[in-house]
């Protein structure tokens, strides 16, 4: 098949591209930075430029990778997401429907779940998140724009025929967190792991799912988080002392943290649930928190990427 994948040169890109090739697709990389997995220059809010991909690279199906992010915030305003996020995403799922495509895959986020509420973790308990949570209320220009773009998929479904799954992936970003810096970039990601993070080879599994189970799904929008050890009846105690769970779950978890020099997270006020992907879209991540415990019992590489140095490929191609 010939996909169109936005955000070619982008953290996912790296992976994606690579396995869809490997499963016997041919891609077309589209992105506004040049990159090795990257064909084409330019922005999905440019709809000449996307038609012409169209027509001149055949495109059977699209993955929607490319989008301003939450770190953005501070380096564009917010017209910049309107156009990238919403109005791009528009123009690709118009070129799809007019093409005669029968699937879209959108990389959404878990970030437009978080109202200001949840962000500021407040309740007596951690937040369960599952796709029936709500209502949505996202608490910045990139949610809004992102729940916006899930709205036109919906509507391209409704309106055009054309079937398209939403992933709403939890973290995977290589750098260190743009507002935490408590704990180490590692002991903070193998923490998240728990609850609101997966690895950038999981996500791209994901899409390569995502794109062959399309036709059959219709419309669904999911998320897509490393699996969680926690029950919603933990919630509370997760709230309060979330050494005490995590040690019940993986009891020589603190031995194997205190020889690394790491420590636990002392309160999880969110948990992803990702068992809808799991039961109706096939998929669960292959990297979780038991693999980092794994890892450290046998003194093998940490299995997720850690980056401080990463600099998005748009930022490090800006004229300084």
């Amino acid at each position: 098949m010939r996909i169109l994948l936005t955000g070619s040169s982008g953290w996912l890109g790296r992976f994606l591209a690579p396995l869809l090739r490997a499963n016997g697709h041919s891609v077309t990389g589209l992105d506004v930075a040049p990159g090795a997995d990257t064909d084409v220059i330019g922005s999905v809010a440019d709809r000449a430029l996307v038609d012409r991909v169209f027509a001149e690279r055949g495109i059977e199906a699209v993955i929607h990778g490319g989008a301003l992010h939450k770190p953005d915030i501070a380096r564009y305003p917010a017209q910049a997401f309107i156009d990238v996020n919403v109005t791009g995403t528009l123009n690709l799922l118009e070129a799809a429907a007019k093409a005669g495509h029968d699937r879209f895959v959108f990389t959404s986020t878990t970030s437009l779940m978080i109202s200001q509420a949840i962000r500021d973790e407040a309740g007596d308990a951690a937040v369960w998140l599952d796709e029936a949570s709500g209502p949505l209320e996202p608490r910045n220009i990139y949610g809004v724009t992102k729940l916006a773009a899930e709205q036109l998929c919906r509507l391209a479904w409704l309106n055009d025929g054309l079937n398209c799954v939403v992933l709403r992936t939890s973290r995977f970003f290589p750098e260190e967190d743009d507002t935490h810096r408590a704990l180490s970039g590692e002991n903070m990601k193998a923490n998240e792991l728990l609850h609101r993070r997966l690895t950038a080879g999981d996500a791209a599994r994901a899409h390569l799912l995502a794109l062959e189970k399309a036709p059959e799904i219709g419309f669904d929008a999911f998320i897509v988080s490393a699996p969680t050890p926690f029950a919603r009846s933990e919630c509370a105690e997760l709230k309060r002392d979330a050494p005490a769970v995590i040690a019940r779950h993986f009891p020589d978890a603190l031995e194997l943290y205190h020889a690394k020099g790491w420590e636990f997270p002392r309160s999880i006020g969110r948990v992803y649930d990702a068992g809808r992907a799991e039961r109706r879209l096939g998929f669960r991540c292959e990297t979780g928190f038991a693999e980092v415990l794994d890892a450290l019992r046998a003194g093998r590489p940490l299995p997720f990427a850690h980056d401080p140095a990463y600099i998005s490929p748009k930022e490090d191609a800006a004229p300084a």
